[in-house]
């Protein structure tokens, strides 16, 4: 392949994974950094194909991060071909809404440097990551009602600061610096 762009990309998707619903999404900015939004439910295998076939090898995933629209959230994966030194390619995957269906799957069966990352994503905006190895908060402490990030997000009156053991802590850093 001379080019590696997303009309390109989605044509070897297409012919190779006909059912697959993937659409181009344009970006009207200088960058024109235009990005490939892929239906949910093929995501993974998607994903599986744009890393094995051999004219594309996206075998690196930089970047995982979220967008938080009025009716839904989006993972934005941003790829890169290590061995064919291309990228990035913009991955984009919905949620179905903000409540009850801000789910997508996890890719980091695909590629594990999405791992941390899609934590972070669940962490502060909400989106849960089915399929996920660890998906638990990464920032926030396990007891933090809510997803910061979200542009819905009312911080209390009385913010409530991390619960850390101090006590216990801190005889532990005293007993190391014994040492």
């Amino acid at each position: 392949m001379s080019t590696l762009t997303p009309d390109n990309i989605i044509s070897r998707i297409a012919s190779a994974l006909p059912n697959a619903r993937v659409e181009l999404v344009n970006n009207p900015s200088p960058s024109a950094q235009h990005a490939l939004l892929v239906h949910r439910d093929d995501a993974l295998q998607v994903a599986e194909f744009l890393r094995d076939d051999p004219e594309l090898l996206l075998d690196y995933a930089s970047d995982v991060s979220g967008v938080d629209y009025p009716e839904y959230l989006e993972a934005v994966y941003h790829l890169y071909s290590i061995r064919r030194k291309t990228g990035p390619i913009t991955l984009k995957l919905r949620t179905g809404n903000r409540t009850d269906d801000a789910r997508v799957p996890s890719l980091t069966p695909v590629w594990k440097s999405a791992e941390f990352q899609e934590r972070e994503a669940y962490d502060l905006l909400g989106i849960r990551f089915e399929g996920h190895p660890d998906l638990r908060r990464l920032l926030m402490w396990d007891e933090f009602e809510d997803h910061p990030l979200r542009k819905d997000y009312v911080a209390p009156e009385d913010y409530e600061y991390e619960p850390t053991p101090h006590g216990a802590v801190a005889q532990k850093a005293t007993a190391a610096r014994a040492q």
